[in-house]
């Protein structure tokens, strides 16, 4: 059930309006893929840590360098802080993104062989990684879709969307997996975060012309602030 209470007519215009957004999501974006750049599944798990509160293009930047040097989840166990700091120096919140990566690479050694988890339940067990980072994890490296991944793109047009009464991830999360079949769950954050990247934007602009926006018109009067 939503996490707010909805009359059942308020709730059928929302399934109604989810299903053609992600009809739409489903053509222009059919392989959900992130544009988060690694080369083992550690290093994705690293990446996803890494983008919260900054853009993949950064993360990319830096993480070139640095995945040449750091590869399994051993590699980044045994970094040492302060060398790591400076190595990843340009992230938001660089310093706490250390200590959560060293201590994920830390568990997943100590408490899964050194293999990154395969389900929700225990990638949550990892420092860093909650609700929204665990399912992307799962969806990108094992194609297993158990959640709808909510960041600030999803966030933003769920509310401008009116898919959701609620400001919170967690809570939209939920909000979106009751609207939309479980079968297309996989479609809705990456095509989200990709079309509020090349598409529409999060500054307030004319977007009457936006493909989304033709089917949700208030749409465009809608601009949710940040969080």
């Amino acid at each position: 059930m939503p996490t707010k209470s909805l009359t059942i007519s308020k709730l059928s215009e929302r399934k109604a309006r989810a299903s053609r957004i992600v009809a739409y999501l489903k053509r222009a974006y059919p392989k959900p893929k992130s544009e988060l750049i690694y080369r083992t599944q550690f290093q994705f798990v690293v990446a996803v840590i890494l983008s919260a509160q900054c853009t993949d293009k950064v993360v990319n930047r830096v993480t070139e360098k640095l995945f040449k040097k750091y590869t399994t989840p051993a590699d980044f166990a045994k970094a040492t802080p302060a060398v790591f700091q400076k190595e990843i120096s340009s992230i938001t919140f660089y310093r706490n993104k250390t200590k959560s990566i060293i201590s994920a690479a830390n568990d997943v050694v100590k408490n899964f062989n050194g293999k990154v988890p395969q389900n929700a339940e225990d990638l949550q067990t990892l420092h860093g990684v909650g609700y929204k980072t665990a399912h992307v994890i799962l969806g990108e490296l094992f194609s297993i879709w158990e959640g709808i991944p909510t960041d600030t793109h999803v966030r933003r047009f769920a509310i401008r969307f009116d898919l959701t009464n609620n400001t919170e991830l967690g809570k939209i999360s939920k909000d979106l997996e009751t609207l939309v079949p479980k079968r297309d769950w996989k479609y809705v954050n990456n095509g989200l975060v990709l079309y509020g990247r090349y598409v529409c934007s999060a500054h307030k602009h004319d977007c009457r012309a936006h493909p989304l926006t033709k089917l949700y018109p208030q749409a465009a009067t809608r601009w949710p602030k940040a969080r």
